[in-house]
């Protein structure tokens, strides 16, 4: 991500796709157009943490580096120095991959 930081606020994280294969197990490659979006990941950044009802916030599980599942569907989409990444909160993250 160049020399410009992104930290995300809070219990947020950024996560950058890891693609998946392009072909199948039996050679055939699968076109742009028919691919789905990956749902693993490798987390950027991460916030500071949410905050509990008595104020003190509460840090993260995950961290930079990370490699990630989370659903089809999390997430907000953004360009950050013309990189595609990921904003989602942690609850949307389902594991860890070890």
């Amino acid at each position: 991500m160049n020399n410009t930081i992104f930290r995300p606020l809070h219990d947020r994280v950024v996560v950058r796709r890891i693609e998946a294969e392009a072909k199948t197990k039996g050679g055939i490659i699968i076109p742009d157009t028919a691919k789905e979006k990956p749902q693993e990941g490798e987390i950027v950044a991460v916030g500071t943490g949410a905050r509990d009802e008595s104020g003190k916030i509460v840090p993260l599980d995950v961290k930079a580096g990370d490699r990630i599942l989370f659903g089809k569907w999390s997430g907000t989409e953004i360009k950050f120095n013309g990189e595609d990444l990921l904003i989602m909160k942690e609850a949307d993250v389902m594991g860890v991959i070890a």
